[in-house]
């Protein structure tokens, strides 16, 4: 964001585009937008009317083409709208509705039931809520979004919604990857050019280039993801590749030291290691808050022999690793967060030193 001005062929600066964000999510005929942040980093973009049409009908032909032209109502809940969103309130086809999901679900639960939605857009946290709390919504189509899918989550939202949950993968930096109706979860090899770093344990990390974009520059943008591709084609015969899993960032790496060195722990290994100890476990927070210490919160309502069980786990496969780290066990509830992604495993070294 320091060069913003660089990147973009207007000569906008980021102290203009924040401005233009605060005011009205404009700058003339451009749309300006912001990333909400996932490592305390906020990305800014800006586009034409012609590149926000183009983004949407990307979005439409590929995650809801069956139901596009018998009309949908699209219920997404996200920290903020965009403009991105808003164009599609033009057409006579969708009827879109946003609900802020900072201000708490509590203040438009009955709003987004009596909206009745066919198609609803979610961080995997709050579709994890309406199941929780059972909300009255009945779609054809659900997708998360803007967070790190889990496992856990996945099926106790499959069974409440009897629907497959399919992924919206996208960012500041445009769309990259979006389930098609097979399960696959296809990279827009169509608008972007995707490369990919060795990350380790068969994990890469994607550069993009966004062939499409006109207004911003995004060539050879390194992101901050953690993805493990798939080796297989997808059943529904595109060519396009297919992530198997979305990792989580590579800010989250736990690293630690050990007798041969500095190692590096990926936040699927940490995570497997919880929910394997045990099949109650269905939440947990697993946080590095030093080089040296590690807390794991399980909430007081879990039965005391499976949190036993995921400490030890954690405690086990640092140690088969040989890694210098304490693991404390904290008993806390873990609450719904709005205001913040949720991410089970987090490394806060930056933060804590």
């Amino acid at each position: 964001m320091r060069r913003f001005e660089d990147f973009n062929i207007h000569g906008l600066t980021a102290s203009e585009a924040w401005a233009g964000l605060a005011r009205d999510g404009r700058i003339g005929a451009l749309t300006v937008g912001a990333s909400t942040g996932t490592s305390g980093n906020r990305g800014l973009f800006v586009i034409s009317e012609a590149e926000k049409y183009r983004w949407l009908g990307a979005i439409l032909a590929k995650a809801a083409p069956d139901l596009l032209w018998r009309g949908m109502r699209v219920a997404v809940i996200l920290p903020q709208s965009t403009g991105l969103y808003e164009s599609a309130r033009k057409s006579r086809l969708i009827k879109l509705a946003f609900f802020d999901l900072t201000l708490g679900p509590e203040r438009w639960r009955e709003a987004l039931e009596t909206f009745n939605p066919t198609v609803v857009i979610a961080p995997p946290k709050m579709l994890r809520h309406f199941a929780t709390e059972d909300f009255q919504l009945q779609p054809k189509r659900i997708f998360s979004a803007a967070e790190t899918l889990d496992p856990v989550d996945r099926s106790v939202i499959e069974a409440f919604f009897r629907l497959p949950l399919d992924q919206i993968y996208m960012a500041t930096e445009g769309l990259f990857a979006v389930t098609c109706r097979k399960g696959g979860l296809h990279l827009a090899e169509d608008s972007v050019f995707f490369e990919f770093e060795p990350a380790g344990d068969g994990l890469v990390t994607p550069l993009v280039t966004a062939f499409r974009r006109q207004i911003q520059i995004m060539a050879r943008y390194r992101m901050n993801d953690l993805l493990r591709l798939s080796d297989q084609p997808c059943k529904c015969g595109s060519p396009l590749r297919c992530v198997d899993e979305i990792v989580g960032r590579v800010d989250d790496v736990f690293r630690l030291s050990s007798r041969g060195g500095p190692i590096l722990v990926t936040p699927d290994v940490l995570r497997n290691a919880v929910l394997k100890a045990d099949r109650r476990i269905d939440d947990f927070r697993l946080v590095q808050i030093a080089p040296d210490r590690i807390e794991l919160k399980l909430p007081p309502t879990l039965a005391d022999e499976a949190a036993a069980a995921a400490h030890q786990a954690v405690r086990m496969l640092l140690e088969a690793r040989t890694a210098d780290a304490t693991v404390a066990l904290v008993r806390a509830p873990l609450p719904l967060e709005v205001g913040r992604k949720l991410r089970r495993v987090e490394c806060r070294l930056e933060r804590a030193q």
